[in-house]
């Protein structure tokens, strides 16, 4: 027993001081810019909200807004923060293309669920378009990829998702804000590191790290008990052994089954619809392929065109939602990864991510034609450490921004169009063009012309006339190193 309790203790203990520590840093660190006008900077609070008000609040008590789903965990968070916390709660729930509010029935559905269990008003707020433009896009600048597999689908939606939440707080006027998220998992820092760098005038209060919360319900069992006792209309049981998390990035699939990283291995299927919700089985996909043409303005998706059907899509949302189609349609963007989270343990998970693994494959290829060597290079080393602040929630930071503007500088002449071919989960480059903006010279490439390259120039000192074609000063540098080659010596 003192063996496994100590087993125990140096197993979680590391865990927890990380993550005390990180959020003490952070916290002073938005302690001292509370002062800057910087945290609704991040805010466009131009959207009207969408909100419901079931009864006026009693203002001798603190508001909070509790980020909601409508299922059982924050069902009975949201109950117990009102009867045993004293909590006038806002139920906020944002739509970032899930099946769970696809119709306006299943909006409603949360809607009434969240009056059941005590909430004063409900928001539902429609993030898509701004979800896909102002976040899935600016990862896309940055190539950004977790880990060299992971396309950030479900961090990106944290920020987002945030973003509108602190935004709720200030117009309910709510000191307080909350979010249903575990004590193990990555999403507990990125929400509250965004309501950090937002707001850290806001205190968060997280149940899934209260004692007595937690002692109160060590299981489903006793969530059940109470949402029953207090009138809440749920399920008693999960519709898989699995956990779900979709927005129309990706979808994610992990714990049950899953947690056995070896598994399902050649000897069993996928549980449920693991990796077949957004996607199909290569077995199940198209004998004849579908060829695509993706252009880009700065590093920015502007249209896609089906040469196969005509179809040209020109708005960014509609673009994204066509990719997700098409793309699953012919199995593309399946992966089944271990990663490492942030809280200190290695995790392991299922995505399914069509439109993002075509548009990332594609502008890649089109980068290739049109950005200089160097700065690829640098970008690409940078691109790493900005994967690693979204996946660990530092969207609402300084380093953040300060790495989002030079991805944006590296996109200025990323403009053209990337020809790709989709078949059964492949994404195959055909083919690009960047006119004015390619710094690809044919002649000079060419093995049936010199097309102005001197080959007494391939010496240890040619990739600074090389580099030159890539310029559109490149003519004059050639007829200056000419000029100066028999001077040049090797140090």
């Amino acid at each position: 027993s003192t063996q496994s309790t100590g087993t125990s203790l140096l197993a979680t203990t590391p865990l927890s001081l990380r993550w005390s520590a990180i959020f003490n840093l952070t916290m002073l660190r938005c302690q001292l810019r509370r002062s800057l006008p910087l945290s609704r900077a991040f805010s466009s609070q131009s959207t009207p909200f969408n909100k419901v008000s079931f009864r006026e609040p009693d203002p001798s008590k603190p508001k909070l807004v509790l980020a909601y789903s409508g299922g059982l965990d924050t069902s009975t968070q949201l109950a117990y923060l009102v009867q045993e916390k004293g909590f006038e709660v806002c139920a906020y729930i944002a739509d970032l293309g899930q099946d769970d509010l696809k119709t306006q029935a299943d909006k409603d559905a949360v809607r009434d669920k969240a009056e059941e269990s005590g909430a004063y008003a409900y928001y539902c707020e429609d993030m898509q378009r701004e979800f896909v433009t102002d976040f899935v896009f600016e990862i896309l600048k940055a190539q950004a990829v977790y880990e060299r597999r992971y396309l950030l689908g479900t961090s990106v939606a944290r920020p987002c998702i945030g973003k509108r939440q602190v935004e709720v707080c200030w117009n309910e006027g709510a000191s307080h804000i909350s979010h249903g998220s575990t004590g193990k998992g990555n999403d507990q820092v990125r929400f509250e590191m965004c309501y950090l760098g937002m707001d850290p005038s806001l205190e968060c209060v997280t149940l899934w790290r209260d004692p007595a919360y937690c002692e109160k319900f060590p299981g489903r069992g006793e969530l059940l008990e109470y949402a029953t006792a207090h009138g809440i209309h749920v399920t008693a049981t999960k519709k898989h052994s699995y956990s779900e998390d979709e927005n129309m990035m990706h979808i994610s699939y992990e714990s049950g089954e899953l947690e056995d990283p070896g598994f399902p291995g050649h000897q069993h299927d996928y549980p449920g619809l693991v990796l077949k919700k957004k996607s199909n089985d290569i077995e199940d996909c198209p004998d004849m392929p579908a060829n695509l043409t993706i252009g880009f303005e700065k590093g920015v998706p502007v249209f896609v065109k089906n040469e196969d059907d005509g179809t040209q899509i020109h708005d960014p949302l509609e673009l994204f939602l066509y990719l997700n189609q098409i793309g699953g349609e012919h199995g593309v963007g399946r992966i089944d990864i271990v990663e490492n989270r942030f809280v200190g343990m290695k995790s392991r998970g299922c995505y399914e991510t069509p439109a993002g693994t075509i548009l990332y494959s594609a502008k890649l290829d089109l980068e290739m034609l049109c950005m200089d060597r160097e700065v690829m290079r640098i970008r690409d080393q940078l691109s790493l450490k900005y994967a690693e602040l979204v996946y660990n929630g530092y969207w609402y930071s300084p380093e953040w921004q300060f790495l989002s503007d030079t991805m944006a500088l590296t996109q200025q002449n990323v403009t053209g169009e990337a020809a790709i071919r989709l078949h059964k989960a492949n994404v195959l480059n055909r083919g690009r063009s960047a006119g004015v903006h390619s710094l690809y010279n044919e002649d000079l490439v060419s093995m049936d012309m010199l097309g102005g390259f001197d080959p007494t120039m391939s010496t240890a000192v040619s990739y600074t006339h090389l580099r030159a074609h890539e310029t559109p000063e490149h003519l004059v540098c050639r007829l200056l190193l000419e000029k100066k080659k028999k001077k040049i010596t090797c140090r």
